[in-house]
């Protein structure tokens, strides 16, 4: 077998001493993900999103500020 790192042999070990974990993960995932959507209330979301900005990092400059070193 190759490469196989700590955090996978940790989670099949887990699932190996604990086979329940599978149906109670099936079972939650089920309860926040696996959902029926509405179309109609996804169209008013999409309808409302509002175009993001270009600096989205920090504020966008005014017209005011100075645009670079004045000196010659």
């Amino acid at each position: 077998m190759g490469y196989e790192s700590e955090a996978t042999r940790f989670l099949r070990e887990l699932h190996a001493s604990h086979p329940e974990l599978r149906e109670l993960r099936s079972r939650n995932r089920a309860t926040w993900w696996d959902r029926p959507q509405d179309a109609g209330l996804q169209r008013e979301r999409d309808a409302a999103r509002v175009p993001q900005g270009a600096y989205v990092y920090f504020p966008k400059p005014s017209r005011n500020a100075p645009q670079g070193d004045d000196r010659s």
